[in-house]
């Protein structure tokens, strides 16, 4: 390697230009030394998805007992993996798919917009008037007031629109908002993605014990 106090300035710089080029925020000093990075990246990947597939994933544990192992955390065949590319929508509904996209995205210091997108879906199932006038408010407040904790990307238009929405809150309060941050994520996050180490890796036939091998 190369002198350390100059590695750990370039490797600021390097996360520093990282953050600037996908317009996100600079979080820690990532590493963004190429040769440690591949393996670094996969593994905080790898860490970071099963802290998301465990969240998702606590309400199936129970049922999931019986078949003695738990089918969610499995690493998808890699065909099912290439499915993820044919269409976005692909790679949302699948439990390890949405996981590991979300991992991807905080690598990129971008991950409220799926953590905005979900909350719509979710926003969207509130049977509850009530429920919807606080779950309104809570997405409000997260992810589009102005210096919001998880603060969105999306037009001033569309946020004074939510604002007057969210009075009384219906099920399309953030529509507008969510088609944006779905194809913000679609033309963006999902190429990358799609390019990552990971879901190539994803995608190679590997000899772990597959029994259907070549199929």
């Amino acid at each position: 390697g190369h002198g350390t106090a100059r590695h750990g300035r370039s490797a600021m710089q390097s996360a520093l230009f990282l953050a600037v080029q996908h317009g996100g925020r600079m979080e820690r000093g990532e590493e963004a030394d190429k040769g440690r990075m591949k393996r670094t990246i996969i593994k905080d990947w790898k860490t970071r998805l099963s802290y998301f597939l465990q969240n998702s994933a606590n309400s199936n544990k129970r049922k999931s007992k019986k078949a003695g192992k738990h089918r969610n955390y499995f690493r998808p065949s890699p065909e099912e993996a290439q499915l993820w590319s044919e269409a976005f929508d692909e790679l949302l509904a699948n439990k390890y798919g949405l996981a590991a996209f979300r991992a991807f995205l905080k690598s990129e210091f971008c991950e409220e917009n799926i953590e905005f997108w979900l909350a719509c879906e979710d926003f969207k199932k509130t049977k509850s008037p009530q429920k919807l006038t606080s779950k309104a408010k809570k997405i409000y407040n997260d992810f589009i007031e102005k210096e919001a904790p998880k603060e969105i990307n999306i037009d001033f238009q569309t946020k004074n629109m939510i604002a007057q929405n969210i009075q009384e809150a219906t099920h399309t309060c953030f529509s507008a908002a969510q088609k944006r941050v779905y194809s913000l994520m679609e033309n963006n996050s999902y190429p990358r993605f799609l390019e990552s180490e990971f879901y190539q890796e994803l995608c190679k036939k590997t000899p772990i014990t597959r029994a259907a091998q070549g199929t």
